[in-house]
């Protein structure tokens, strides 16, 4: 039997814009557990008159960060744990949580395979976990990060994910906006299909891994697509979210 993992009260210790609609969250943790890149937590919030809500979040943030973890939460209009925890939540707030729980969706730079990452939206909440744990440890495999967003100012974690790019530690960023794009955008300009996964995925060899994450339609077009130019379904890990949540 899996041990049990118990809930405990987080402090919320910072919280951070990141888009419009997304914010980051510091949770300090008294009973801290080393996760792995992929992991996540469950959140609880409980009402006076006893009713409750439950979400998972992803771990955004590097193991090598201890006593504390970042999620990274989009609101959903009609949420009831991510319009808590972006309306009413402040500094010094507690909450209940338990984790990390996951381990299928995890990396760690133990695995040194030419990595190929694709997100969609908020979906790259737990492969930021990886990259930022690859740039924590020194990780040098080759490592390509495929992000599709709806527009610029919808990108997640943009300026770090660029800071990290230029470290010419042989991380490469691609972005496609699917829905508008700036006068002078460089970057890819449609959904995810299966010639922009050719360009990004071939330099990176037949024993690429690859984790993707994002809304199921993005997650399974993609997948398929990997499947056709070659990579085989045994390399892929996929992790999935509904058009709902929060």
């Amino acid at each position: 039997m899996k041990p049990t993992i118990d809930w405990q009260i987080a402090s919320i210790r910072d919280i951070r814009p990141e888009t419009a609609t997304v914010k980051s969250f510091t949770l300090t943790l008294p009973a801290w557990t080393r996760h792995r890149p992929g992991q996540h937590y469950d959140l609880r919030l409980t009402a006076e008159d006893g009713y409750q809500a439950q979400r998972s979040y992803s771990i955004a943030s590097e193991p090598e960060r201890q006593g504390e973890v970042d999620i990274t939460v989009e609101r959903i209009n009609d949420g009831e744990v991510s319009t808590y925890l972006h309306d009413v939540a402040v500094p010094g707030d507690r909450i209940e949580v338990r984790g990390p729980i996951g381990g299928y969706f995890v990396w760690e730079a133990t695995m040194n395979n030419p990595l190929l990452l694709i997100a969609g939206g908020s979906g790259i909440v737990p492969l930021m976990s990886m990259i930022r744990h690859r740039s924590a440890v020194g990780g040098k495999n080759p490592t390509s990060l495929l992000y599709s967003s709806r527009a610029f100012e919808d990108i997640i974690y943009y300026k770090e994910l660029e800071l990290l790019r230029s470290a010419n530690n042989g991380l490469q960023v691609f972005h496609t906006l699917t829905r508008s794009q700036p006068a002078d955008w460089k970057g890819y300009a449609r959904r995810i299909d299966e010639d922009m996964l050719k360009e990004v995925a071939r330099p990176l060899g037949k024993s690429v891994e690859v984790y993707i994450c994002g809304p199921t339609l993005l997650v399974e077009s993609a997948a398929n697509a990997l499947v056709k130019i070659g990579i085989k379904p045994d390399q892929i890990r996929a992790e999935r979210f509904g058009p709902t949540g929060g």
